[in-house]
């Protein structure tokens, strides 16, 4: 393995994490959010050598895998309905499992586009932050937020 690749192994390492993450927000189907994850490492390894720094590395990987699963979301037109969750993100069924079971079926409903904004947001990240991966001002960040926590009190699924 030469420099660049044992460099791309350790930043893939570092941030398999977030790659998942982001993943398993467009889909909860093992096999495709599989597909997603390949396909996001691919258009990492074709972009890592032209990564200038000029913005945390973790910013650039963010941004590649959300524009990744955006891109193939469109190009297979994957329905917007509720995903059937056959996963259980605990062991037990109590409430705290339920709150997150139906948080993300309301969010399997919204628009690629959103949903990217909301994971973001849900991983801590500043407006500015989500404003620089997505490619949108810090204060459509704010009012893109807004509409989508308005739009998600309103869904009753």
């Amino acid at each position: 393995m030469n420099d660049l690749e044992t460099k791309f192994a350790l930043t893939v390492k570092q941030n398999k994490n977030t790659i998942y993450t982001v993943c398993y927000m467009f889909s909860n189907d093992t096999d495709e959010v599989n597909d997603l994850f390949q396909e996001a490492l691919i258009n990492l390894w074709r972009g890592f050598e032209k990564f200038e720094g000029r913005s945390d590395i973790k910013t650039w990987i963010y941004r590649v895998t959300l524009n990744t699963c955006i891109s193939l979301n469109r190009k297979k037109k994957l329905n917007t309905e509720p995903l059937d969750m056959n996963v259980n993100l605990f062991e037990d069924n109590d409430e705290d499992t339920r709150q997150v079971e139906m948080l993300h079926r309301r969010i399997s409903l919204l628009k690629p586009f959103d949903r990217a904004i909301v994971l973001l947001w849900l991983e801590n990240m500043s407006y500015e932050e989500i404003g620089q991966i997505v490619g949108i001002s810090t204060t459509n960040v704010s009012t893109r937020l807004f509409r989508i926590k308005e739009q998600l009190k309103k869904t009753n699924h």
